[in-house]
């Protein structure tokens, strides 16, 4: 997904660890969105997605538009009256669950493009990010409010949008090519730090701009400008290892919830939860 971002730069912040817990339990589920809440809101209008449809609805509680589809809707992003929708599909492709991606008019749904693609941001006037990964497929590429191409990028993973397009990679490959990244028009890519995970989870955005990501059990800040600065090692990850692994940042208030599961080596039905609960203040 896409995410905003001010100006900031690593060395701004400091962590301290206040809690740390560890029990054992069940596979991780994918957290389901609470009924109701949005996919996306814009102003006085919000877009839902429910299997085979996507709505537009006002404050009011009155459905502005409905548009049909032939998958389940995920994420949304709006941009100059227009919402970009990615959806996972109603059955299995060679694609695994991947659905088309819609590039739909806020005014009244209607269909713009039909795209492809797992995870989208919305840049502005209409313009929007959209990428995929796998079958040595590792790219993005930037559409107009018409769909039309109009910049592609040899780069994938989690966005996160402000005067630039930064990319925490996900390659899901051992050992992993994986590094913070620019998008630089012309299908530039800026190179930042590497990363040890292959599938590093969605980073947190600070006030600041800083990116803070959880990369094989350390926690680590990158600024604007692609300069990062180790945080804490919480429980530093063998990069061979890391498909064991499956981390989570949460933000309530100044805390943060770093949560990593890992699955037992030989019986995969075995898990352990360790969860951190770290503070952050502005550093020198």
């Amino acid at each position: 997904m896409g995410i905003s971002e001010e100006n900031g730069r690593a060395g701004a912040w400091r962590v301290t660890v206040r809690a740390h817990g560890r029990k054992a339990g069940l596979p991780p589920e994918s957290a389901a969105r609470p009924a109701g809440r949005p996919l996306a809101r814009r102003q006085d209008l919000r877009v839902h997605g429910t299997p085979g449809k996507i709505s537009c609805v006002d404050d009011s509680g009155r459905t502005r538009w409905t548009a049909h589809c032939s998958g389940v809707p995920n994420a949304a992003h709006i941009s100059g009256g227009r919402v970009l929708v990615t959806t996972d599909s109603l059955a299995y492709t060679p694609w695994g669950n991947l659905g088309p991606a819609l590039l739909l008019d806020l005014a009244d749904g209607s269909r713009i493009a039909e795209l492809r693609g797992a995870r989208g941001a919305a840049l502005g006037g209409g313009r929007f990010v959209l990428g995929l990964e796998g079958y040595d497929v590792f790219d993005t590429w930037a559409y107009d409010r018409d769909g039309t191409l109009y910049d592609s990028w040899r780069s994938y993973g989690h966005y996160v949008v402000g005067t630039g397009v930064r990319v925490v990679e996900t390659d899901r490959n051992i050992p992993t090519g994986s590094r913070v990244v620019r998008l630089l028009p012309g299908g530039a890519v800026e190179r930042g730090p590497a990363l040890a995970d292959p599938q590093a989870p969605e980073p947190l955005v600070l006030a600041d701009g800083t990116i803070l990501v959880l990369d094989a059990g350390v926690l680590r800040a990158v600024g604007r400008r692609l300069e990062d600065e180790v945080l804490a090692e919480l429980a530093p990850i063998d990069p061979e290892d890391a498909w064991r692994h499956h981390g989570a940042l949460h933000r309530s208030g100044d805390e943060i919830t770093v949560t990593i599961t890992e699955r037992h080596p030989d019986r995969p039905g075995e898990h352990t939860h360790r969860t951190w609960t770290v503070t952050l203040r502005p550093g020198g």
